[in-house]
């Protein structure tokens, strides 16, 4: 897929209905011959356009206003294409939760939790929130609500048990830290306020208890982090929209290597990005990934935990 066409893509697959300001930023962008070549001068991996946008952000760019998103970008490219070499989206939405907690609920407790593409950790506490399925009840006591249509199957009714939490990351942030804050708010979409109220409120309970997070490769050191979890407690290894960022090759390697680790896996990825075989159609053109349980399919989800539907 051409640098332009990725843009296009995502302003019409993830931004459509979502986020009105990256719809037409992206659009513009890809009609933007100037700032497409500038991006075809780092490499691929690092054109994404989540990645442009949160970088132009941190940077004090604008993103309102297509034309002068332009002019900086192009008058700051130095800063610009350096921040893209050195970051990877990290987005690490909580929200994720929500599509993760009628699998984890079903599953023998307590959990040891392990996230490949840990971020900060914010996903390692999906037994400290608080969920809203169709608007109905809320389950859980306390934390942030996460907001969840579920089509398909019904709410889950209780919250795991988890007695161990830890993630693997190439550079694994630190919640305590604003510099590593502010990188994760800039990746957060202009519109989406509720979204930035949540990654302080989920940053709040990481740094209360902070997880093991360590710095390291999913094929090399995954199976050494696992190998930590306490007995007794079923290993449940996740990640969500992480797999995308990672070679074909290596995504095989994975999946290899965490088939063989004891417990289970849950995946959250792109239909394309792990090899499912035949599933139903998406419920509808925007982007959807696939919610998995050691590699079979469950559902259709949307991208920062919206929504869910189940396969029949």
């Amino acid at each position: 897929m051409s640098t332009a066409s990725r843009f296009t893509e995502f302003a019409q697959r993830e931004a459509q209905g979502v986020s009105p300001v990256y719809e037409r930023l992206c659009l513009a962008i890809a009609r933007d011959a100037e700032v497409v070549a500038l991006l075809e001068t780092v490499p691929e991996p690092k054109r994404q356009p989540n990645l442009l946008l949160g970088v132009v952000r941190l940077l004090g760019g604008p993103v309102e206003d297509p034309g002068a998103f332009h002019d900086f970008t192009v008058a700051n490219w130095a800063a610009v294409q350096t921040e893209l070499r050195r970051r990877a989206t990290q987005t690490n939405e909580a929200g994720r939760c929500a599509l993760l907690l009628p699998v984890l609920a079903a599953l023998p407790q307590p959990l040891a939790l392990l996230e490949v593409g840990a971020s900060a950790g914010p996903g390692l506490y999906p037994d400290r929130y608080r969920y809203r399925y169709n608007g109905g009840d809320i389950i859980g006591e306390d934390g942030p609500v996460l907001d969840c249509a579920l089509t398909g199957t019904a709410p889950p009714q209780r919250l795991p048990e988890v007695v161990w939490r830890a993630g693997i990351d190439l550079n694994p942030l630190d919640v305590t830290d604003p510099a590593d804050v502010a990188w994760l708010e800039a990746l957060i979409w202009p519109e989406h306020q509720h979204r930035r109220d949540r990654l302080r409120a989920a940053a709040a309970v990481a740094a209360a208890d902070p997880p093991v997070l360590r710095r390291g490769d999913l094929v090399d050191d995954l199976p050494g982090l696992a190998a930590r979890a306490p007995g007794g407690a079923t290993l449940v290894v996740f990640h969500t929209s992480v797999l995308y960022q990672v070679p074909s090759a290596r995504r095989l390697a994975f999946a290899d290597v965490v088939r063989r680790l004891p417990g289970h896996w849950i995946a959250v990825e792109g239909a394309d990005v792990l090899p499912y075989g035949r599933i139903p159609d998406e419920p509808d053109d925007t982007l959807h990934n696939v919610l998995a349980l050691d590699g079979r399919p469950l559902a259709w989800t949307r991208a920062h935990g919206q929504a869910m539907t189940w396969f029949g």
